[in-house]
């Protein structure tokens, strides 16, 4: 058990009973821990809890939630004009900390905040009254030195304040370098804290240089510490035959992967068999990662605090040690794998007449690139064309089936680059997604949505236990109301059926706008106003994919919710007790906020990669449509690389613009010409910043 983990389950214990008093054997037995090590952990853990004035000791070794409280815990939120916000899940509502009450407190650190009433204001303030724990270790920047001493300048913008550096603390650094720095002092009532540079990374601009830059900004790892190397290294990579005893046998069954062209590591293969009554077996094959990474191991706890691999333009951190990632864990073709495995037997209208899981050992048969597999749906030729034929049919019945039950059909495009040797970009284009990367999308819907119904739908009182959700809540009024509004600016109209979720409505407005041509236009606002998927122990259906039950099965080597769900699925079939409930909510949270911060790292190295691409392209000529407007400018997103810039106000100086809210447009007060969202536009590349990843665009006339 997570020592973090447990805390947050040990808190939300006493705020969810605030009139009920515990002591340590109470709150043990409630969150089922047995293990004496584990216990004197939750002893400490309620002292600690007494000590931030979350508890109170109400009587002598018995605890209770503390009502009167008027300090919480909770993460900084900065701002680049220097103030920042108070998030906490104790509180409803952010609170807004002035830079003079925060108290040395930066970006991301948890903090304990003081709640103050200011006469004469609606919004809450607080105070910092002590930094529980930086965000950070190491931060990242660049140096700038002088002739007694040195200045970091850190890269997160949300940080107001640099760092002094004395001159022998540089560590080799020179003039203008990216480097990594750590605070060794911050003394009471200075303005600035101290600081020495732990890690050189090079000069601004270099690859390396800055996508480690990226990783430490947004906290994730470079590199494994070295005994959890070491302990993967120590897993056994032979085929166990006592374990093959307890697992069903599919290796004599055709079986293969289809997987992008440069993939590694094959979380899924599929497995196909005629059946009786012109049934289809179809088997979905997900990599056993919980066979070798076991719970509270050094593995476990390193892929818990990671929460998921990140996928940066240029390379992946992965969650999992590579020996496991792309090694034993991954289904290669012509190897022996253990699976964890979703068995499904259905008509080729994607009816089922049964289902199976359980563990499995199987043997690919076959490696498909999506592009392989898209030629054989194509064209019908190639080897293994009617085995994937079928399975296209099949997942194009499934898919049907979920589009006409409210799913909603939102396209998106995902940005990709063509690297050099040297890791420059040279092309950046879109990836669409064909047939084949559908096929691959609905069974490994069909095998997360089943997984998740089995655990979750009661069957004959059975009572259900605490389960990892994939959830996504349906969009609210407010949202769908300021959708409305923004469509009216363009003649689009929200035709909301009754009886019908709004999915429907949507899903006719992207198809009208498609029609039209406003495809670009239309789907981000739509996308805007959807709620954000997150991991939840509390089920309320995935609103986007039409599912009452959902979860994350299918890529346990990179996530970390999909191992959870692993271990709770085969407890379930071997009839192990239940996770507790708090412990999950809290593992929920965790692994939500890290898929959060893998998704803004993996956008800071498209927007680095694309301003890159644009370096030697200043004063070139590119055709755009206007994609955002603001009071200081209009962002234009380039046709072909969907690079995007700003043309700041004060560049067009052929008139005196305004920006007018209502209508998203900036106005010209003289001659009346507008620049609103959806125009297309001529434009100058006028810079390329890699250090603020920004690139400035001039409008051209005509």
């Amino acid at each position: 058990m997570i020592a973090k983990a447990l805390k947050e389950g040990v808190y939300t214990l006493f705020k969810g009973a605030p009139n009920k008093q515990y002591n340590y054997k109470q709150v043990s037995s409630i969150l089922d821990v047995r293990d004496e090590p584990t216990r004197k952990l939750i002893s400490a853990i309620l002292n600690e809890l007494v000590g931030d004035g979350s508890l109170v000791e109400s009587d002598r070794g018995k605890y209770k939630f503390n009502t009167r409280k008027n300090r919480f815990v909770g993460r900084i939120d900065g701002t680049q004009q220097g103030d920042a916000y108070f998030v906490s899940d104790e509180l409803e509502s952010d609170v807004l900390i002035l830079n003079r009450d925060l108290n040395q407190a930066l970006d991301g650190d948890l903090v304990s905040v003081r709640i103050k009433n200011v006469k004469g204001k609606r919004k809450v303030f607080g105070e910092v009254i002590k930094v529980v724990e930086r965000g950070k270790s190491e931060y990242s920047g660049t140096i700038r030195l002088g002739k007694k001493f040195a200045f970091f300048i850190p890269d997160n913008p949300k940080i107001s304040v640099d760092f002094y550096i004395d001159l022998t603390h540089i560590n080799g650094a020179q003039n203008g370098d990216k480097v990594l720095a750590k605070i060794i002092s911050w003394p009471k009532g200075k303005k600035n804290p101290f600081g020495s540079v732990s890690v050189v990374l090079g000069k601004p601009g270099e690859n390396d240089a800055e996508i480690h830059s990226i990783l430490s900004q947004y906290n994730l790892p470079v590199h494994f510490p070295e005994p959890v190397e070491m302990e993967a290294n120590s897993v056994s990579k032979d085929i166990d035959q006592n374990e093959l005893k307890k697992r069903t046998d599919f290796r004599d069954v055709l079986t293969f992967t289809i997987d992008p062209e440069d993939a590694k590591d094959f979380d899924d293969a599929i497995s196909l068999r005629k059946s009786k009554n012109d049934l289809w077996e179809v088997g979905v094959h997900i990599a056993d990662v919980s066979h070798y990474v076991k719970p509270n191991s050094l593995l476990d706890q390193e892929a818990y605090k990671r929460g998921n691999s990140v996928y940066l333009v240029d390379r992946v951190v992965p969650m999992l040690p590579e020996v496991l990632s792309n090694g034993l864990c991954s289904l290669r073709p012509n190897e022996e794998k253990y699976a964890f495995s979703a068995v499904f037997e259905l008509s080729e209208h994607g009816k089922i007449s049964k289902e199976w899981f359980g563990k499995t050992v199987i043997l690919s048969n076959r490696r498909f690139t999506y592009a392989e597999a898209q030629e054989r749906i194509e064209s019908g030729n190639g080897d293994l064309a009617e085995e994937v034929l079928v399975l296209d049919k099949i997942a194009k019945a499934l898919r049907k089936k979920r589009i006409n039950n409210g799913a909603l059909e939102i396209e998106t495009e995902e940005t990709k680059f063509k690297l050099d040797e040297n890791g420059h970009p040279v092309e950046v284009y879109q990836k669409v997604s064909l047939d084949a990367n559908k096929l691959i999308e609905e069974l490994m819907l069909l095998a997360n949505k089943r997984v998740a119904e089995f655990m979750g739908k009661p069957k004959d009182k059975e009572r259900v236990g605490p389960f990892v959700y994939r959830i996504h809540d349906k969009p609210s009024e407010d949202r769908l109301n300021d959708l409305k509004v923004y469509l009216e600016r363009f003649d689009y109209r929200l035709e909301l059926q009754k009886n019908k979720p709004a999915s429907f409505a949507i899903n006719k407005l992207l198809s009208d706008a498609k029609k039209k041509g406003d495809h670009a236009l239309i789907s981000p606002m739509a996308i805007k106003s959807m709620a954000k998927a997150i991991y939840s122990p509390e089920n309320i259906g995935h609103y986007g994919l039409g599912f009452s039950y959902y979860s994350h099965f299918t890529s346990p080597i990179r996530r970390y919710a999909d191992l959870l769900v692993h271990r709770m699925l085969f407890d379930k079939l071997n009839g192990s007790p239940s996770s507790n409930g708090k412990i999950v909510d809290s593992q929920c949270k965790h692994i939500s906020g890290m898929e959060k911060q893998a998704v803004d790292a993996e956008r800071a190295s498209i927007k680095f990669m694309q301003v890159k691409y644009m370096l030697d392209k200043v004063g070139e000529v590119f055709p755009g449509k206007i994609s955002g407007v603001t009071e200081w400018g209009i962002f234009v997103e380039l046709h072909d690389s969907k690079c995007e810039g700003l043309v700041h106000i004060r560049s067009l100086t052929d008139d005196h613009y305004y920006f007018d809210p209502e209508k998203l447009q900036l106005v010209g007060k003289r001659y009346r010409e507008t620049f609103g969202l959806g125009d297309d536009v001529l434009v100058e590349v006028a810079d390329a910043n890699l250090f603020k990843r920004q690139l400035d665009f001039l409008l051209v006339n005509g």
